[in-house]
């Protein structure tokens, strides 16, 4: 399968943007979707992650709260609504997609097969 995320973009501190990833390929709804990032320097994080199996949603806790995680598998799309945005969250966001079910594997970036391109976004204060 092959991921396009979009959505990135410059906020300011407070504000939302909603990311989508839209997938190709006709399996997109046996596939957990997740969103991780990456900061400059730095390893990519787990962000949340949806199973493909009862939309179970998991979500780093620095996140919690503030962004959400859905699927509209009619549109072969995954979506990550974020809220609230600090400086912090300043980074390239990726989307990425398992053929794991099982919630607990899919913090672990090593547990994902696909990967799009990654989008940037960037957070004024």
């Amino acid at each position: 399968v092959q991921l396009q995320a979009s959505g990135g973009g410059l906020v300011q501190a407070g504000g939302s943007l909603r990311l989508s990833c839209a997938a190709s390929g006709r399996t997109f709804s046996r596939y957990s979707m997740g969103w991780f990032r990456q900061f400059p320097g730095k390893e990519r994080e787990f962000v949340a992650a949806i199973t493909w199996v009862g939309g179970s949603k998991v979500y780093a806790d620095s996140v919690k709260g503030r962004f959400t995680i859905s699927r509209d598998n009619s549109k072969n799309t995954a979506y990550l609504q974020t809220s609230s945005l600090s400086p912090e969250d300043t980074a390239v966001y990726y989307c990425a997609a398992s053929n794991l079910d099982g919630s607990t594997h899919l913090f672990t970036a090593r547990n994902y097969a696909y990967w799009g391109q990654g989008t940037l976004v960037t957070v004024s204060s």
